[in-house]
């Protein structure tokens, strides 16, 4: 398996306009309702913010390295140089399909495999938890409820 060519998608429709649900991963005030409890801020293009989850005592560093309003946000993780993309596509206006691409991840087949999961069960649970928030306004605390300590 080679590291390089290795992209993890995951994708939700979420019954809300396009902006809204840019809105909810730009501003850490709706992203705290399904995702990290904490951050340094909004995302804006080149700018540098850290999310923690308090929950598990640990946090990291991102760089936007870009955003266009509605259509897509592109992360650089700081600690493993991973990259996050998130893709909002507008389906008639009143809802969006979000599709969450990450890449640059490194090791052997088996350590590919469990980053593999890892990522692709983490960020389903990540649009899950937007959806019922955006949809229902619904707090599940997935992220929190997954390793109860």
């Amino acid at each position: 398996m080679n590291p390089s060519n290795l992209i993890i998608k995951s994708q939700m429709q979420i019954h809300r306009p396009v902006a809204e649900c840019c809105e909810a991963f730009v501003n850490p005030e709706v992203t705290t309702k399904f995702w990290f409890t904490k951050s340094s801020g909004r995302l804006e293009e080149g700018k540098k913010v850290r999310w923690d989850w308090e929950m598990f005592g640990v946090g990291d560093f991102l760089t936007v390295t870009e955003l266009k309003e509605n259509k897509r946000i592109l992360i650089e993780w700081e600690s493993d140089a991973i990259f996050v993309e998130w893709c909002f596509e507008d389906w008639n206006g009143s809802a969006t399909l979000i599709t969450i691409s990450t890449w640059g991840f490194s090791g052997n087949s088996e350590e590919l495999l469990l980053q593999a999961v890892d990522t692709k069960g983490g960020y389903t649970m990540v649009l899950a938890g937007l959806k019922a928030w955006l949809e229902h306004g619904v707090e599940l605390g997935l992220v929190r409820d997954q390793f109860p300590s």
